[in-house]
């Protein structure tokens, strides 16, 4: 799995990597109560372009991601698949979550 993504999206869900993915693998749904967005393993490319647009840092390279949000990742790529796209969140909009913070992208 080229990219992976991580527990700072949890909640906060800014999608601003979707306009920018070529292949459309990176999907919306919610996942414990919160909103959250995955790459799809099977349709990633590997191109990196989803990874500067986070603003919150929160894709990694695969070999630098937490094991268990790669499993998560997978796992959860053909539920969010079908799930409506969603609209994004302006990339300086401030985090929702209390000790999350805009990261040198945004």
């Amino acid at each position: 799995m080229p990219f992976v993504i991580g527990e700072k999206c949890l909640g906060e869900r800014y999608a601003t990597c979707v306009s920018v993915c070529p292949v459309d693998c990176i999907h919306p749904g919610e996942y414990r109560g919160e909103q959250f967005m995955i790459i799809d393993p099977t349709e990633c490319i590997d191109c990196a372009v989803c990874k500067p647009e986070c603003p919150i840092d929160a894709i990694f390279e695969d070999d630098d991601a937490p094991e268990d949000w790669r499993k998560i990742n997978e796992e959860l790529a053909s539920q969010f698949k079908e799930n409506p796209k969603v609209t994004p969140r302006r990339a300086d909009d401030p985090p929702r979550k209390p000790g999350h913070k805009l990261g040198k992208s945004a």
